[in-house]
């Protein structure tokens, strides 16, 4: 049975500009053939385990020919595959996607064709400059400004000095000069406004505005590189008027997100919301043990248990979703004790109609075991039901042994240590973020020294705190053990 290839387009590089459609199918694909303009957000996006297969291409390079890019399709395609092929922007306009189903429809392939929103609209947005604007223009013309090598532009330079619109080059930098010349030579007002958006829509985003007539000057002493959308017009005067990106107050801002893959959107997502350039590093993965036997009575009395303690949200998730998946559903905790390590725990308890029956007042494990034993939450007579990762810490346990508090600990959750590059093979960094001791753990593994020498890093709690500054780094806790408490506290660290 044959496949089926969706040509997506992926948008300019934020991941919040990818379609609904694109994104679904991203989730779904067994293979994705992507370039060098898919930003690293909506790459971060590619479940584990699907095949990806890197057709990227530079300006004036291209690592895999377009011809093997087409063959590429077909193959994955005969061989049964659902293929998304992962274009940046719209994968009609300069993108060759009209190519790249020629071949698929001679051979028989159903395709579908998911459009992207284009750098040549988005990227002047965040640059601050509308492309159209009634009191300086009535009409918007996107030219590419690539020519193959040693070859002149094809543009026909004196229509569109007569035409009076906004211009949007694509692909233009290398031929800026050339561009600029052409347009002043059919007569345009060498004062007229120019902008360049190097990186648009991405946290590395840098905006130029010059008079044409200084305009490859501008990209020259500027060291713009591609990607980068070059804009001709009355509207690129409004760039410093408009520009609402570079207002951002992470801006400029590197920041290291140790949560796994499947935990760190909300955290990433709102650093970049705040301008940040977030690097997804994550430090641990964990895995939902299965099968469970979880106990319903304390092993030594043979007493049911009266009291459930989660110290994270992932125990949650994995305890409410084995009762699920084996026909239970919350009812069976009824008349039965609920506490929780963290607001963010109770919450993810609520995603299951639950509510928590007690939380302390600091986010760690010896909070909670002192402030359960010392507000009578629990006693002697209890039976505790500890449900947990493999690498839980010994904070709870050891106030309850203490108190002589009966408990059971169990894990139903596996926590793994992640080996990453050493950060100082990913570029300078401005703090890194750790929501969990484990976090920092696995975050030192992987690097090639074990004291970070004042390295600032954002920790959700005190116990996060301590395993950190035994290492060295410089560290920031936020107030409440929340994503939004920690997100209010970067805007701190990025003064």
């Amino acid at each position: 049975m044959k496949g089926k290839v969706f040509l997506v387009g992926a948008g300019p590089g934020d991941g919040g500009l990818l379609t609904l459609k694109g994104k679904t199918l991203i989730e779904k694909a067994d293979v994705i053939v992507y370039d060098r303009l898919v930003g690293p957000e909506i790459m971060a996006m590619i479940p584990e385990g699907t095949e990806t297969i890197d057709v990227g291409k530079n300006a004036g390079r291209h690592p895999v020919p377009q011809g093997e890019i087409n063959q590429i399709l077909l193959e994955q395609a005969e061989a049964g595959k659902m293929v998304v092929r992962l274009k940046g922007g719209d994968p009609f306009l300069f993108g060759r996607g009209g190519e790249e189903l020629e071949l698929l429809q001679q051979s028989g392939i159903d395709f579908e064709v998911v459009p992207g929103i284009t750098s040549s609209i988005a990227v002047p947005a965040y640059g601050g400059i509308p492309v159209t604007h009634r009191d300086f223009c009535s009409s918007l013309h996107i030219i590419t400004g690539h020519a193959k090598a040693g070859a002149k532009l094809s543009i026909d330079f004196d229509a569109l000095v007569r035409l009076h619109g906004t211009l949007v080059f694509m692909m233009s930098v290398s031929t800026v000069e050339q561009i600029a010349t052409g347009l002043m030579e059919a007569g345009m007002d060498p004062q007229t406004p120019s902008a360049v958006i190097e990186k648009g829509t991405l946290p590395q985003q840098r905006t130029f505005t010059s008079p044409i007539s200084d305009l490859s000057k501008t990209v020259r002493e500027n060291h713009v590189t591609s990607p980068a959308v070059i804009m001709v017009g009355k509207v690129c005067s409004l760039s410093e008027q408009f520009g609402w990106f570079h207002q951002k107050p992470l801006l400029g801002k590197r920041v290291l997100v140790t949560q796994p893959v499947a935990r760190s959107s909300r955290l990433a997502g709102g650093l970049r919301e705040l301008g940040a350039d977030v690097l997804l590093y994550p430090s641990i993965k964990t895995e939902p043990i299965r099968p469970l036997d979880v106990p319903t009575k304390e092993p030594v009395t043979g007493d049911a248990f009266d009291t459930l303690v989660f110290t994270s949200a992932e125990g949650v998730r994995s305890y409410c979703s084995w009762l699920l998946e084996n026909g239970s559903d919350m009812r069976t905790l009824a008349g039965q004790k609920i506490a929780c390590i963290g607001i963010a725990t109770a919450n993810a308890l609520k995603e299951y109609g639950l509510a928590c029956d007690f939380i302390p007042s600091e986010y760690s494990g010896l909070a909670l075991g002192r402030e359960m034993v010392d507000n009578g939450f629990v006693d002697q007579n209890s039976r505790v039901l500890l449900l947990r990762t493999t690498l839980a810490s010994h904070d709870v346990t050891d106030v309850l042994g203490d108190a002589q508090i009966p408990y059971t600990d169990y894990p139903v959750y596996e926590t793994h240590l992640i080996a990453n590059p050493p950060v100082d093979q990913v570029g300078e960094i401005d703090f890194v973020t750790f929501t969990s001791r484990s976090c920092v753990d696995g975050f030192v593994r992987s690097q090639d020294r074990t004291d970070f020498d004042g390295m600032p890093a954002l920790c959700i709690g005190n116990r996060t705190a301590e395993a950190a500054s035994s290492y060295g780094f410089h560290v920031t806790i936020s107030d409440q053990a929340t994503i939004d408490s920690m997100l209010s506290k970067a805007l701190e660290l990025g003064k």
